[in-house]
């Protein structure tokens, strides 16, 4: 039994690296405009395709944890084999595709092919504070009721997102921000620092069905099937600044349910 919840976790792994691999296929083409040279970067449809694979190994990161309750399957190699994954599908992956975006970003400027790698390092930092989360997620006993930092996952989605509003939605004007420099930068800056952060955010599971314990939850959840609905991919950044937002303002109370 303990083998079913570790194929899901594998299967986790699995599909980040597929993530990983599409995200670096991103490739440049060359355009000539009055007999001048500039460069641009195809439509990322393989770097959307990295998204999307992150959302499916979200999927099963989350099937793996709930089989291991539903079977009383949990194991230490369980506990191990799921960081491990989690490090690759939520923080390599992203970090890639941070890495990508900044690219296409410099493209678009005079040279921009040519930019220092020094300039797109910083994306490598999403995947250090990934690593760092989760290391204190294993050694935590404190984050049952609510997580110490925001979790990896919801940070990867974020980041996964973002590649799939510029493919497959109608927003040039957020397609231009999310291709800024300067707020991918923001984005490196602020995501890690969430991550690595000890400000208490709300834990994304239902341990019980009493509404009233859960009702934080119960609004996220609404807002994302409107936003869903409305915005489509852009729901995602939504719903993420909504969960910080509610998080940082109920803070005393998961504060409290942690000393309870």
């Amino acid at each position: 039994m303990k083998l079913i919840p570790n194929l899901f976790t594998l299967l986790n792994l699995f599909t980040g690296v597929i993530a990983i691999i599409f995200a670096l296929q991103t490739e440049a083409i060359y355009i000539t405009q009055d007999d001048q040279m500039v460069s641009s970067f195809n439509i990322p449809e393989r770097l959307a395709l990295a998204g999307i694979c992150i959302f499916i190994a979200a999927v099963f990161d989350f099937f793996d944890g709930f089989i291991s309750r539903l079977l009383k399957a949990s194991s230490e190699l369980g506990k191990q084999l799921d960081s491990l994954s989690d490090v690759v599908s939520f923080g390599v992956a992203p970090a890639v595709i941070i890495y990508q975006l900044l690219r296409m970003s410099y493209a678009k400027e005079p040279h921009g092919l040519d930019v220092s790698l020094v300039y797109l390092w910083p994306a490598i930092v999403i995947a250090c504070a990934a690593a760092y989360r989760l290391g204190k997620f294993n050694l935590a006993e404190d984050q049952k009721t609510s997580f110490k930092g925001v979790p990896t996952p919801a940070a990867a989605l974020l980041v996964a997102s973002l590649p799939l509003i510029i493919h497959f939605g109608d927003y040039p004007v957020f397609s231009s921000f999310i291709t800024n420099k300067w707020i991918l930068y923001l984005c490196i800056v602020i995501l890690s620092y969430l991550m690595v952060s000890e400000h208490r955010m709300m834990a994304l599971k239902f341990t019980n069905f009493k509404i009233k314990e859960k009702l934080d939850l119960v609004i996220l959840l609404v807002i994302a099937v409107i936003s869903a609905i409305l915005f489509k991919w852009l729901a995602v950044p939504i719903v993420f600044l909504f969960y910080v937002i509610i998080s940082l303002v109920l803070n005393k109370k998961y504060q409290k349910n942690v000393h309870s």
